[in-house]
């Protein structure tokens, strides 16, 4: 599913070889949202949408780390709270996410640490829909068709080395 790439890595990243986009915007990091009285009370059942404390879907998917810069996907708005969309009642996730640059060779493997959080953290009753933001990469719409087919990603994840980088996107940075 992911190539090899050879473009991450000089900067801290997952791969090997020079960075393709050696100066990225850095953005502030979004503070957490409180927590209310009615949001902790067991006795109201928990809705998971882009806000939820319970599964807050933003939270878990702007703490990936991206696989050429020591950097998350928030610090560099890969991910933004405005392009997730969840219906807990039609049980449906939807995430676009923005490469830094139009021709990133990570944005499959991007994509594909997105897809992992949300696969480990919601219900398996949810639908996931992981894409690239309309007009912002050249080949988005391979990338795309690649993240939308179960098979492919079943497959990419059996890739140990791949699985790997994966975990290494998806694990808390020191």
């Amino acid at each position: 599913m992911v190539g090899g790439g050879g473009s991450g890595g000089g900067g801290g990243g997952v791969g090997g070889g020079l960075l393709e986009n050696a100066n990225p915007l850095i953005y502030e990091r979004s503070g957490e949202r409180p927590v209310t009285a009615g949001e902790e009370d067991e006795q109201v059942p928990d809705s998971i949408d882009a806000q939820s404390p319970f599964l807050h879907l933003t939270h878990l998917i702007r703490s990936i780390n991206d696989p050429e810069h020591p950097l998350t996907l928030e610090e560099l708005n890969v991910v933004e709270q405005v392009r997730v969309q969840v219906s807990d009642p039609e049980s449906t996730v939807a995430v676009a996410f923005t490469p830094t640059i139009p021709h990133c060779s990570m944005a499959t493997l991007i994509g594909l640490s997105i897809k992992v959080k949300l696969l480990r953290s919601l219900p398996q009753r949810f639908k996931m829909d992981v894409h690239i933001t309309p007009g912002t990469h050249a080949s988005e719409h391979a990338v795309n068709k690649q993240l939308a087919d179960k098979e492919r990603v079943a497959a990419a994840l059996e890739n140990t080395h791949l699985l790997e980088v994966v975990n290494q996107c998806l694990s808390a940075r020191s």
